[in-house]
């Protein structure tokens, strides 16, 4: 399914998209993950590896939208969410344990991330977490994480192919990017930053398609705002990335990942990663639609009912 990689064949974006944080987190035992060769058959069973592991992790997410359900009886989400939670914690604890031991052999850093971090940080009392705490510490940001930054890099795929010119200023900016590389050059935190239009886009997107439900952007009453009459049905759903040039949006009226003291930690690193997945995979490759209009639904996140199959189109000429 993910070697096909050819015009006109289709390739379901969200469970690629839902892969690739589990399968950067499963470094240890499943890189490389973004220079991979899906027809590789050390790669492919990693990538099967972390599929299945990222299954896992979006039934334990479900687990907070069947909360209701107090009893693990089988064959429920909840039943599946504790079923996953273990399954998961069990494979923490093999990363966790060969980490110990990479730390005491000098092949980790200390400060390489906060796994490392984790381990080696003790309380006032000189205690140090135990490997299920620390398991438990690392699902939690899984979760938040996970399902979240996913989705997201599957509506920008879903909008970048039905606004074309807001590709080609993606593409422009991007490609720009790629020719200052030397050949095998790696990205680093200066390119991010340069990448302006790509992250106003990514704002837009996260504005009309929000992983975490909550904000409606429909009018089911006619009202009055600030001298504005809104009527019933009113939906603001037109992209302009422009609105978020220069200052942006007044501060709390655009709020992805919360606001103030209780701001998502993981912000930066989802900005990071987003970026990145658009640049390899816009450099690279135009692409549209599957299906015209499919469904989205939410189970709990929007995500495209059948997967958002699109059809790839390799660029003639490719940089790097």
């Amino acid at each position: 399914m993910y070697g096909g990689l050819l015009p006109f064949s289709p390739l379901p974006l969200y469970p690629l998209c839902v892969t690739l944080p589990s399968f950067h987190l499963l470094q240890e035992k499943l890189r490389p993950w973004l220079d991979w060769n899906p027809t590789s058959g050390q790669n492919r069973m990693a990538l099967e590896r972390a599929s299945s592991f990222s299954q896992q992790v979006g039934n334990v997410t479900l687990k907070n939208s069947y909360s209701i359900e107090c009893l693990s009886l089988p064959g429920t989400p909840f039943n599946r969410a504790i079923k996953a939670s273990n399954f998961i914690r069990k494979e923490l604890v093999l990363i966790i344990k060969q980490r110990k031991i990479d730390l005491a052999e000098g092949k980790a850093s200390p400060t390489q991330d906060i796994l490392s971090h984790m381990l080696l940080t003790s309380d006032a009392n000189g205690n140090f977490m135990n490997d299920l705490d620390i398991a438990d510490k690392i699902l939690g940001l899984l979760i938040g994480g996970h399902d979240t930054a996913s989705s997201a890099c599957t509506f920008i795929v879903k909008y970048l192919a039905e606004i074309p010119d807001i590709y080609e200023g993606v593409y422009k900016e991007q490609m720009e990017i790629a020719k200052s590389k030397a050949p095998g050059e790696l990205l680093n935190w200066d390119d991010i930053q340069k990448m302006k239009y790509s992250w106003n886009v990514v704002c837009e997107v996260l504005r009309v398609a929000s992983p975490l439900q909550g904000t409606l952007r429909e009018a089911i009453v006619d009202f009055m705002f600030n001298g504005f009459y809104i009527p019933k049905g009113w939906k603001s759903h037109k992209s302009f990335p422009s609105r978020f040039e220069g200052s942006g949006p007044a501060p709390y009226t655009f709020v992805p990942f919360g606001g103030g003291p209780r701001m998502c930690p993981g912000k930066e690193y989802a900005r990071l990663e987003i970026l990145v997945f658009m640049h390899h995979l816009v450099k690279r490759f135009k692409w549209e639609k599957g299906i015209a209009d499919e469904k989205i639904v939410v189970d709990p996140m929007p995500i495209p009912a059948k997967g958002l199959p699109v059809k790839l189109y390799p660029h003639k000429s490719l940089v790097n």
